[in-house]
């Protein structure tokens, strides 16, 4: 992968706080954009029941069909909904596609179908997560998430395991290889428990992840204030980026110590990350 396409994947998103509205709920579409998130996952999985699919995949069509953009989750390639959704999906230019249970097999299946469409590929079993950094680097692939609860039943964990830290960090490290966006962190099933979702949100972020998958929309504003840069970062890059205006064409200096390129660059980084609406 080249710079400059690494530079275009970062710039393409840099979304904090993606919120799961079940896709046959047209009433909540509208609701869901209020609630401040940056992007709303229209759900064909989980959220809605086998005898309401078709009525889901209708209620998406229409939301694209009136100009709106979303994440879509549809399901995944080993269920019966998959082909019709896969179909579906080919209609509506305007929607991100999640495929859940990411692997390589899928994703190319919906790669191949979906041309030049940004996938994000969902890491929620043990065999998504061997193969994290060829999924990383399939192109078409815009982000990785982090399906934290299916993953620990594949992988037979209980959902406190300290194991699931050891996976987002390869998460997180495919990712920042292959030159994606900072991954999505999953879900917090705790909806009354502010502490815990600020932990939550804060440990991912020490784990090099970016975004985090909401399933209430009061979860929304800790996503987008906890994982945006901190007043110290955001004061560390004003003065490196001053310091790079100061130099010209010399050598970046800051308190007497020399400044190399890899820091610039993240100084950048947060400083964009700062300035994104």
């Amino acid at each position: 992968m080249t710079a400059g396409t690494s530079e275009k994947n970062a710039r393409m998103c840099d979304a904090r706080s993606y919120l799961f509205v079940p896709g046959n709920r047209f009433d909540r579409f509208q609701k869901a954009v209020a609630s401040g998130a940056d992007r709303i996952i229209l759900d064909l999985e989980d959220a809605v029941a086998p005898a309401e699919k078709d009525d889901a995949r209708n209620a998406a069509g229409r939301w694209f069909r009136d100009g709106n953009s979303a994440v879509l989750r549809i399901n995944s390639a080993d269920s019966f909904w998959f082909d019709a959704d896969l179909a579906a999906a080919a209609t509506f230019s305007r929607a991100e596609i999640m495929l859940p249970k990411a692997d390589v097999p899928s994703l190319e299946r919906v790669l191949h179908y979906l041309v030049d469409r940004p996938v994000i590929a969902l890491i929620e079993t043990v065999s998504g997560l061997m193969q994290v950094h060829e999924i990383s680097r399939l192109r078409g692939v815009s982000r990785l998430a982090f399906g934290n609860i299916d993953f620990t039943t594949d992988a037979r964990l209980p959902v406190t395991s300290p194991a699931l830290d050891h996976a987002r960090f390869q998460i997180a490290m495919a990712s920042r290889a292959a030159g994606l966006p900072p991954p999505v962190d999953g879900v917090t099933l705790a909806l009354d428990d502010d502490a815990a979702l600020a932990r939550d949100v804060r440990q991912a972020r020490e784990f090099g992840f970016g975004g985090k998958l909401c399933i209430h929309p009061k979860q929304v504003g800790t996503a987008n204030v906890l994982l945006g840069p901190s007043d110290e970062e955001i004061t560390w890059a004003k003065a490196i980026a001053a310091a790079v205006e100061a130099a010209g064409d010399n050598v970046i200096q800051l308190g007497g110590k020399m400044i190399d390129r890899p820091v610039v660059q993240w100084a950048a980084d947060i400083l964009r990350q700062y300035d994104a609406p």
